[in-house]
């Protein structure tokens, strides 16, 4: 993976010094090399285009692979950010077509790609991207994103300069781009624990979509989408082993990771890792050795203890490009599997999401149905309403009680059963604000997408479009590429959805096996013990840690003494009721450790609030 950045401007001037600084802003994501361009058009508007490159090299290690790669016969450029998996194969069809290629690269097919077959060379693409071409003919800028969102790309429209970035951090960084806090990215940041696309945290920074393109041209820009829902089989796990470099497994001792280690070991002695944890309960150590034994893999264990965490915790949130309430376990591994000298990772990331692993398979639909019939039944839900009202002392009863009593306001029960905070503590921590109507609005854009599916198919497309973009893959993109390390993941292949989304819900569920459909397909190889093990996420013991040896500092968030500029937006009151809800075991964890990143994020990265 690497990095990438660009200013594009009509009748104004790209510094050189500010495109450089920008490049440089990114060099944890490609330490290998660096380079940046400034080209000059004269038309009728004169246009200025500057893009920056920082390399992480997997596929041809020599100085041919370097970016922004120019392509001579058209005067195209390219800068890209990602693995095009199928570059072979693409390669050949394009030499037959007449095409010369100088390197060995991905990068000069994919530029290559978009010279013969313009933006439909997106739908023959099997990877994960986000790549930025100047079109030297159309002078126009060409931007994409891969169809899940794996590989990140943002932009911003201020000042007369169009800018887009692998980090917002790095937009933020060239001084073209306010730093205020987006009420709306706030708005899904408390609701859902991180901030949903296309908002970003920042105003006037907006996310490209999954599945989209973006066309800059003469200052104007559109938008299209050119994917609709992306199949799994093992020949998604063989191409992302593709690598000039050695390549390693995340290995949790779940199905998903199991089955991953499974396939690579038909052909290789996959390299393993797993982190361990002295507190009982959160510890997957004899699932994972047991597949490392079963595969014969190399396995690397990694203890990481409380004052380790506590350490990692901070060096996480300096990590992060958005506020998020995950991402430690992420960084942790993922500086260890540097550590050992492993540059590419196989995660099972998107196994839950896109084959029915998690319990909202069941309880949303069940939502489904019970929000239904209360609707039908207004005089005994505002009993109940009243009842739940005062009584409401743990979160799953805040959930019922939503669930309940806000009736119409509420878009979809799956929100809910992800909600971080309910849409009335959200209330109450805006200091008594409506939620935001763009937000909102790309809720229900997304849920409207659902409506040909069945119960079980809707529960997926959310949990892939909405928990999985915006969480997981977000954080698994920054902490891998925190330290120099490209992450992949085998399970939410780009041709993925097309088969699975086609299959009926109620084949993906049933009462014997989890994941039936990735199971059916390894099962042969997996231990029974794997098979039917508890399902344990692959989460730190945040609940003990910061009862103890993290209480102080996150406790610190929450003093009168703390004169953070965040208090102008959320109400300082209901946030340290939180920290005491936490204490007298009222709500877990997640809910003051989300406040206590929101405020140290904004510390560090200088946000005002407007």
């Amino acid at each position: 993976m690497c990095g990438i950045v660009g200013i594009a401007a009509c009748g104004k001037v790209v510094q050189p010094e500010i495109l450089r600084q920008a490049t440089a802003s990114l060099a944890h994501r490609g330490p290998d090399d660096s380079d940046c361009v400034v080209l000059r058009m004269q038309h009728s508007l004169p246009i200025e285009v500057g893009l920056g490159h920082r390399r992480l090299a997997i596929l041809d290690l020599s100085p041919l692979g370097r970016q922004p790669m120019h392509d001579p016969e058209t005067g195209n450029w390219i800068v890209f950010n990602g693995e095009i998996y199928n570059f072979r194969e693409l390669r050949t069809e394009l030499e037959l077509a007449g095409c010369k290629f100088r390197s060995k690269s991905d990068t000069e097919v994919l530029l290559k790609a978009y010279a013969v077959w313009g933006k439909e060379c997106l739908s023959r693409l099997r990877g994960i991207f986000a790549f930025a071409i100047w079109d030297a003919r159309a002078n126009a800028l060409f931007l994409a994103r891969d169809p899940i969102g794996v590989k990140p790309l943002y932009y911003s429209e201020q000042g007369g300069n169009f800018l887009f970035a692998s980090e917002i951090r790095t937009l933020l960084g060239t001084g073209l781009v306010s730093r205020k806090l987006d009420a709306a990215g706030l708005f899904t940041f408390l609701s859902f624990g991180s901030v949903y696309e296309p908002q970003t945290a920042i105003e006037g920074i907006l996310a490209l979509q999954a599945g989209n393109y973006l066309t800059w041209q003469g200052g104007r820009i559109t938008i299209r989408r050119y994917w609709t829902p992306p199949t799994i089989s093992h020949e998604s796990v063989r191409m992302q082993t593709v690598s000039d470099v050695p390549v390693g497994v995340f290995l949790s001792g779940g199905i998903d990771s199991s089955a991953i280690t499974a396939v690579l070991s038909r052909t290789q002695t996959p390299v393993t890792l797993s982190v361990a944890f002295r507190e009982q309960g959160y510890n997957e150590c004899e699932a994972s050795r047991l597949i490392a034994r079963r595969f014969k893999t190399d396995h690397h264990e990694i203890l990481c203890s409380a004052e380790e965490g506590l350490g990692y915790a901070q060096q996480t949130i300096s990590a992060m490009d958005q506020p998020t309430i995950d991402g430690l376990n992420t960084y942790v591994i993922c500086r260890k599997a540097k550590e050992a000298g492993i540059r590419v990772v196989l995660s099972g990331l998107g196994g839950d999401e896109m084959f029915g692993g998690y319990n909202s398979f069941r309880s949303v639909p069940r939502m489904e149905q019970f929000s239904r019939c209360w609707n039908r039944m207004p005089a005994v839900r505002e009993i109940a309403d009243l009842i739940l009202r005062g009584n409401a002392r743990s979160d799953s009863h805040r959930k019922l009680h939503a669930l309940i009593s806000e009736n119409g306001n509420l878009i979809h029960p799956y929100f809910l059963s992800r909600a971080l905070f309910t849409p009335a503590c959200v209330r109450q921590l805006l200091c008594g604000g409506h939620c935001s109507l763009s937000a909102q609005a790309s809720l229900r854009q997304t849920l409207a997408e659902t409506a040909p599916m069945d119960a079980i198919n809707r529960v997926s497309y959310l949990e892939s479009r909405c928990y999985m973009i915006n969480t997981l893959l977000r954080d698994a993109d920054v902490m891998s590429m925190a330290h120099g390390l490209e992450l992949r993941v085998p399970l939410i292949d780009n041709q993925l959805a097309d088969l699975l989304f086609s299959i009926p819900g109620r084949q993906k569920i049933n009462g014997t096996v989890p994941k039936p459909l990735l199971v059916g397909a390894v099962k042969a190889e997996l231990p029974h013990e794997i098979i039917h093990r508890r399902k344990q996420g692959f989460t730190f013991p945040f609940e003990h840690w910061l009862r103890n040896q993290m209480r102080d500092e996150v406790e610190s968030s929450f003093s009168a003494r703390n004169d953070s500029p965040l208090w102008a937006a959320i109400d300082r009151r209901a946030a340290l009721n939180v920290w005491k809800d936490f204490q007298n075991g009222r709500t877990s964890w997640s809910r003051p450790w989300s406040l206590h990143v929101l405020q140290r994020w904004c510390e560090k990265n200088q946000i005002t609030v407007a």
